[in-house]
């Protein structure tokens, strides 16, 4: 089947972080996920991300990893390209990456190494070694820029980097990294919708997305309108989603996947509890404010 957009061009759109679903066993059951996927394929998303952080990639094992990338892609069926999370120790990253490649990922999301002791030269090797592992092309997910302009730019040199999803709230960093790199680098807003403007305004592209699981109609609102500069269209839309961003904010950003598992759970599209350390469930407070957001906007 040939995928409606080519990669370049979904780099661009929204990146939407796919949950992980699990059964009341806790284990995988990557088969309720074929609503939400069809349903947010419909309504126009440009990438579909399996294996990230709203997907809990760090609670689960690197084996349940492999088997999501082949679950996901076929429920996926080439409509989208599919990018897929790796990370943890460089085997584990090279064995995930060969997985995915082989199950047909369009490109890798390298999630960064959380190891206490992590030189930025290292990382240049960790992505070479992910490279020659899989051969795909490569997005670097960067959750904190302290590594500095220089560092990131030797990250983007890296054959097969083609991307940057930049999650820290720093818009005037990345505008100094996205000038310090190859212009054909795609920057995209790795912080969802609230950040998205933004980030558009010192020249990303695209935006990742927890919205899509529940919501993906307005992501995909908000994604035309800043395309075509309508910054204030954007925020407007913005504006209506936000109380969900602020329940996923919550407790040091811990409740961040627990509230689009229980925003799925309350639409009937049950995908399990959360894993530790994530919290689960809501409070009672942040279910009310939940809920007050699906009745609000007649979520169904």
């Amino acid at each position: 089947m040939t995928m409606a957009l080519s990669l370049e061009q979904a780099l661009t759109g929204i990146s939407g972080i796919l949950v992980t679903p699990f059964g009341s066993d806790g284990e995988l059951a990557p088969q309720r996920l074929v609503p939400i996927v069809d349903r947010a394929l419909t309504a126009g998303l440009h990438m579909p991300v399996v294996n990230g952080n709203t997907g809990e990639f760090y609670s689960l094992t690197t084996d349940e990893a492999c088997a999501m990338v082949i679950d996901v892609a076929g429920i996926v069926n080439g409509r989208a390209p599919l990018l897929a999370g790796v990370g943890r120790s460089v085997r584990d990253a090279c064995r995930l990456a060969k997985a995915s490649a082989d199950a047909g990922a369009a490109a890798l999301m390298i999630h960064q190494p959380p190891d206490a002791f992590v030189a930025p030269r290292g990382i240049v090797d960790y992505l070479k070694a992910v490279a020659d592992a899989a051969g795909l092309p490569m997005m670097v997910y960067l959750r904190n820029d302290v590594i500095g302009t220089a560092a990131i730019a030797d990250l983007c040199a890296v054959q097969g980097v083609k991307g940057v999803k930049w999650a820290t709230p720093n818009p005037l960093k990345l505008a100094e990294a996205k000038a310090a790199c190859d212009p054909s680098i795609v920057w995209v807003g790795g912080l969802a919708e609230v950040w998205a403007p933004a980030f558009y305004a010192v020249g990303a592209r695209g935006f990742t997305s927890g919205l899509i699981n529940v919501w993906p109609e307005r992501s995909l609102q908000i994604h035309s309108a800043l395309e075509a500069g309508h910054y204030s269209e954007a925020n407007r839309l913005i504006a209506g989603m936000k109380a969900f961003e602020e329940v996923r904010a919550e407790e040091m950003n811990g409740t961040n996947v627990t509230g689009v598992k229980a925003a799925l759970l309350a639409l009937g599209r049950d995908c399990g509890p959360t894993r530790p350390p994530s919290a689960w469930p809501l409070t009672a407070s942040q279910q009310t404010k939940l809920d007050e957001f699906i009745a609000r906007n007649a979520l169904t």
